[in-house]
């Protein structure tokens, strides 16, 4: 059932497939023809009841109970053995399964135990099926991956544990469904539209985000995350979702959107439904729905916080693979979800936006470029933190006769998803004849106040011709990088349940001396490690971690350093291939 992994206290299934019961019992040996048994499959208020059959198939459009065998043992207990099985469409969640013996003269009922059905993703008669099994290993089974956050020049990856194997990860994902407005309204109703993924994935959507329900996470843009946990220090899904049911599913805090869209990942794969975190760069966010982003500058090149409409650096979603009858031939496939509480709305197929049947094409203008003069904006390399940032302002006077221009360069601090603040940098002059200046921002005037992985930057230029009052302007928003750490391994093959040792290594690029917290932690391997310490100016730290793999497979081994001068998060990782001994 490719369950292999998934930690619960009951037994884990996947719909559309038969699994075998066996029955031992004491007593005279089961007749077929004295004897009827049946099977009573509850789920909440739910039940169905199937009849044993001697001869038949397994059904993938209802459940079917067919006897495999059945061994009598004159020495010791009898042992019948029954393979059951459930339809492709039964609904997700934990059931009860009984049984009971009828004879001409008794009924006796007994209580067999629990088990979970999870989506199948393996089986063609799911809404879920993927064809590919590098892409079901990718989308369902494999528990870390990678988020992409920045900006589009310069894209940068942190590393995220989805942690679906973890201990009372699975359970904590079926409790969510459970505390879902749409279960505490209608049981019933809710159990049964389980069976359908879209469902599954709007309930699970807003469950991941606090707002109007028990969910798990809180969101905060704020830059006070006093009272919880910076988004940035966050690096897997089973340190949120263990703390909200240990909290008595209060909601854990705080989140941003690459943190609502991992958690929603790690439960959709933890549900057998495939998920993949998607990253959007220069996302616009249209807060009136006129298909238009409002952007306002000064005379000197600040941006300006008017109106509401912003174009976030980037935003992360989910998209989730399934059938989607409600729309039609041609939307099957990825579906978009977004978890991170902004707006409602009731989710699209990707199709939707890749053939533009949301975009009204007849309210698109064209706009001409000025024909005094162009300026532009170039960044000479990729800006890092603790390093100095050089760029060009490159002006092009496009006709013969000379011009007086005045330039006023800005540069502000922002965040991914709004606005800039204030300046933090500004150069202004005269320019005579058509040139390229380079400018450089030392460190100590973009040195960060507020704890971030990637600073960000709205710069900006505005040249003025003197005489015309003609202004043209150039922007450009960038990340500044925070430095990686490096991870090694000491043994090439790594074994399960053998003690193995890792090295994290940085080397301070900074002129002063920075303090922080390492955090070590592994899918599959350990406990998080957590060692505060202090690294001088250049100085290289060398941290040798030991680790214990608990699970098979490719794993990984992520770090990250939480600095608070400069206050920033740095991040690496190793994958690594545990073998079975």
């Amino acid at each position: 059932h490719k369950t292999d992994g998934l930690s619960s206290s009951t037994l884990v299934l996947r719909r559309g497939q038969a699994f075998t019961v066996t029955i031992s019992y004491d007593g005279r040996p089961f007749d077929p023809l004295k004897e009827k048994l049946i099977f009573r499959i509850v789920l909440g208020p739910l039940s169905v009841e199937v009849p044993v059959s001697r001869l038949g198939h397994s059904s993938l459009t209802q459940w079917s109970a067919v006897l495999e065998r059945s061994i009598p043992d004159p020495t010791g207990p009898h042992a019948l053995w029954v393979s059951l099985s459930s339809p492709a469409s039964a609904s997700v969640g934990v059931y009860t399964l009984q049984m009971r013996v009828e004879t001409h003269l008794t009924v006796r009922t007994h209580l067999l135990g629990q088990f979970m059905l999870l989506c199948n993703p393996w089986c063609p008669a799911d809404s879920v099926f993927l064809q590919s099994e590098d892409l079901r290993n990718e989308f369902v089974r494999s528990d870390f991956g990678l988020l992409f956050k920045g900006s589009l020049g310069n894209i940068v990856f942190r590393p995220w544990s989805f942690d679906q194997y973890e201990k009372g990860i699975l359970d904590i994902c079926m409790k969510l469904l459970q505390l879902s407005p749409q279960h505490q309204a209608d049981i019933g109703k809710d159990l049964q539209n389980r069976n359908n993924p879209v469902y599954i994935s709007r309930v699970i959507s807003a469950m991941v985000n606090s707002n109007d329900d028990k969910g798990v996470l809180m969101g905060n843009w704020s830059n006070d995350y006093s009272g919880g946990v910076s988004p940035s220090q966050w690096s897997g899904s089973a340190d949120i979702l263990r703390k909200w049911a240990e909290t008595q599913f209060s909601p854990v805090k705080y989140g941003q959107c690459w943190v609502f869209a991992a958690v929603m990942c790690t439960v959709m794969r933890a549900l057998g439904i495939p998920t993949r975190v998607v990253t959007n760069f220069n996302s616009a966010h249209d807060t009136n729905r006129n298909i238009v982003i409002e952007e306002y500058y000064s005379e000197m090149g600040e941006k300006l916080p008017i109106g509401r409409d912003s174009i976030w650096n980037f935003h992360m979603w989910v998209e989730s693979w399934m059938k989607r009858p409600d729309l039609g031939r041609g939307y099957d496939g990825w579906q978009v979800l977004d978890p991170t509480p902004q707006e409602k709305s009731a989710g699209r197929s990707l199709q939707l936006f890749l053939q533009g049947l949301c975009i009204w094409k007849t309210h698109v203008f064209f706009y001409s470029s000025p024909q005094g003069c162009a300026v532009s904006l170039q960044l000479l390399k990729a800006p890092v933190v603790g390093e100095n940032i050089s760029f060009n302002v490159t002006i092009t006077n496009k006709v013969a006769v000379p011009k007086l221009l005045r330039k006023h360069v800005n540069a502000q601090n922002k965040e991914y998803n709004r606005n800039p603040t204030g300046t933090f940098w500004e150069a202004h002059g005269d320019v005579m004849i058509a040139v390229t200046i380079q400018h450089e921002i030392s460190f100590k005037d973009y040195m960060l106040t507020e704890a971030a992985e990637d600073s960000l930057v709205n710069l900006a230029v505005v040249i003025e011709d003197v005489k015309s009052q003609e202004r043209v302007l150039a922007s450009e928003e960038f990340n500044i990088r925070s430095p990686s750490l490096n991870i090694q391994v000491q043994n090439e093959y790594v074994v399960i349940n053998t003690q193995q040792v890792a090295t994290v290594t940085f080397t301070n690029p900074f002129s002063i001396a920075v303090s922080g917290e390492l955090i070590v932690a592994c899918s599959g391997l350990q406990e998080k490690v957590q060692t505060r310490l202090t690294i001088q100016p250049r100085e290289t730290m060398r941290m040798p971690i030991n680790f214990t793999p608990r699970m098979a497979g490719a794993k990984m081994l992520y770090a990250s350093l939480v600095l608070m001068n400069p206050s920033t998060v740095l991040h690496g990782f190793k994958t690594i291939n545990v073998q079975a001994s």
